[in-house]
Formats: C-alpha cells, structure tokens, sequence
C-alpha cells in the first residue's frame, strides 16, 4: 500500500465469494463532513456481508465492484469537518453504508463512531459493537423488558443471540433459546438459559408453553427469519413483542403470506416490532425521517447504551463471544464456508472475526 493507495475485498460480480471477491489495489477513501477514516484492525462477519456478495438481502444494491465488510474496530487516522473529536481513537463503528469494512481503511459516520478501550483486546473489542448495541435496542428499546418476563431467542449460539442472553438475563428475565446445532446447546445453558431446543429437530414452541403455564413467551428475539416464524407466533403469549432482528437461516417461508397479517399477528394479539442497528445525529434523523420515513436511534442514545455496556464489560457482566478468528486472506475460504452452512461451521459459536 502507497500513501493514496490500500489493500481491499471487492465483489466483482454477484456469486459465491471465492468467485467473486478479489484483492483490489484501491484508493484511499477520504472523509466528508461528519465521517471517520478509520485504519482497520479487526473486521466481524454479519451475515449481510454474504447475502450482499451473493447480491441478496440489499434495498439498494452498490455499484460493481464494491468492498464488502458492515462493522469494523480500529483507529481514526483523519477526520471530516465536524467531528475532529474522534481523531486518533480507537473505536468500534458501523462502516459507511454498511460496506467496506474489508480493507486496510474504511470510512464510517461519526454517529455511529464509538470509542473502544486501548486494553480491550482483539478479538474481544470486535464481539462487543453490534451484538450488544442491537441486542439493547430490541430488548431493552422495543421490548422494554422486564424482570420476571421470559424471552425466546432465537439462534441463542450466534454472535447477536450469545449478546441478547446476557442482557436479557441483566434485567432479570427468564431466557429460553434455540439453536441449529445440538453442539451449541452448551454456550448457552453456560450464559445462562433455562431451556435450550434445537429448532431443526425439537418442538421449542410447545416447550415454551410447557414452562410458561400456557400462557407464552413475553418476547421472541428473531435473527433466524421466515422459517420460525409460525411456531413463534404460536408461542408468544398475550401483548408479547416479536423483535425481527434479521434473517441468518433460510430464506424459506414457513407460512401462508396471505394469511400471515390477518390470522397469525392480528389474532395473536402481540406487537411486531423490526429492529434495525443505526444511529443518526439529529438533523440526519429529521432528514430521513422526512424522506424515507424511517426512524433511526440518535447518537446520544447510542453513546448512553456504549457507556453502560463498557461499565459492565469492566465489571465481568458481560463478554463478548468468539467463536472463530481468521486472516485476511483467509476471507473468501471462510465466507465459502459460512454460505454451505457444513458441520463444522454450523458448530462455531458467536463471532468469526476478521483480524488485520
């Protein structure tokens, strides 16, 4: 890498990523106002990153070719007009347009820009950002969960559900998971849950009831998708939330579409809340609020919930989850890995981390 020039994952084509990422000489990016430049240290896999190289899973698909890569912890080398408070950082931060994370430096928004302690090591300081932010906003935001409430989640092994765990336990609730793989079983029953099924081969909708005298869960934490939703809804009690907060498994719808709204929300009497992890200075949010219609978290919000799971990190309250740590060049194998969904990958816990 030059002065102007760096290393970076490219997606040439939308296919299976040993097919289409390649190692790019590129330029450096360069902040705008409001946004970070940030020399990458250590990059999570989100499933996004796959579906978005296999060209799925994207509202507005980026120009070809582009560099993959939603999450990132590093250090801020420079700083767009606004924001000079960052320089220097060490930090976890959603990458720009949640691309480009899988090179030598990536840009991102300062408002979604948080300081990372310098005696936090890799790859811990890569498990805490997103899993714990997300896991915060469904749980705590949406689901304003309670103590004494219980809470079904979903792929309770993965890198967002071994963070939803640990908070929901925080506040006091009862925590049921599932999960894909009978050998992930063990994570979390250590981390705290009552009951653990294998949704693939055990009735977690009809154990849900069982420990809950028939009346259901108060919340479901969903990161599989389509192909739980039917039982999920069916072991959801009276007023309970369901948190959609993404899409991992099989993109299978398990019911009617037609008949999903009308019978299966509408009579279950519970609240469907999307989740999604962003967060926006406050002009930015009035912004998109009055264009797109959506509503995004403001940074103080953000920065208030950062604060808090540092404190607790310190404290040994919660820990981030890591189940894998891969090179570089490693990239494409493991993401091949990861789409064919074999034995072995099926059996890792928490986050694969990318470390630089």
């Amino acid at each position: 890498m030059s002065a102007q020039t760096m290393k970076a994952w490219r997606t040439h084509e939308f296919t299976t990523p040993s097919k289409a990422l390649k190692y790019d000489d590129v330029p450096v990016p360069v902040p705008g106002p409001g946004e970070v430049l940030i020399k990458v240290q250590a990059v999570p896999f989100n499933v996004n990153d796959l579906e978005r190289v296999a060209g799925g899973n994207m509202m507005a698909a980026p120009p070809l070719p582009f560099t993959p890569g939603m999450e990132l912890v590093g250090v801020v080398t420079q700083c767009g007009d606004g924001v000079g408070y960052l320089q220097g950082k060490r930090v976890a931060a959603g990458a720009k347009n949640a691309n480009g994370a899988l090179a030598e430096y990536a840009l991102a928004q300062a408002s979604s820009t948080f300081e990372i302690p310098e005696d936090l090591p890799l790859p811990e300081a890569a498990g805490l950002f997103f899993p714990f932010h997300i896991s915060w906003l469904g749980l705590y935001d949406r689901a304003d969960l309670k103590a004494g409430q219980s809470v079904l989640i979903h792929a309770g092994a993965g890198g967002f559900g071994v963070a939803a765990i640990q908070l929901a336990k925080l506040r006091g609730a009862r925590v049921f998971c599932t999960v894909g793989h009978d050998a992930k079983k063990a994570i979390c029953t250590e981390l705290g849950a009552e009951a653990v099924w294998n949704y693939n081969t055990e009735d977690y909708a009809q154990g849900v009831l069982d420990l809950t005298d028939g009346k259901g869960c108060d919340v479901v934490f969903d990161t599989v998708g389509e192909a739980l939703w039917d039982r999920s809804f069916h072991c959801l009690g009276y007023n309970g939330h369901f948190l959609m907060m993404g899409a991992a498994g099989p993109n299978k719808p398990a019911v009617d579409q037609k008949s999903l709204v009308p019978r299966k929300i509408a009579l279950g009497n519970f609240k469907f809340c999307g989740v999604i992890f962003n967060y926006a200075f406050e002009p930015m949010a009035k912004m998109l609020k009055q264009g797109m219609g959506w509503n995004f978290a403001l940074h103080q919000q953000g920065a208030a919930t950062h604060k808090q799971l540092l404190e607790w990190l310190a404290a040994g309250k919660i820990k981030p989850v890591i189940g894998k740590t891969i090179r570089m060049d490693e990239v494409p194998r493991a993401l091949d890995e990861l789409a064919a969904r074999d034995e072995e990958t099926r059996k890792v816990v928490g986050r694969v981390v990318v470390v630089l």
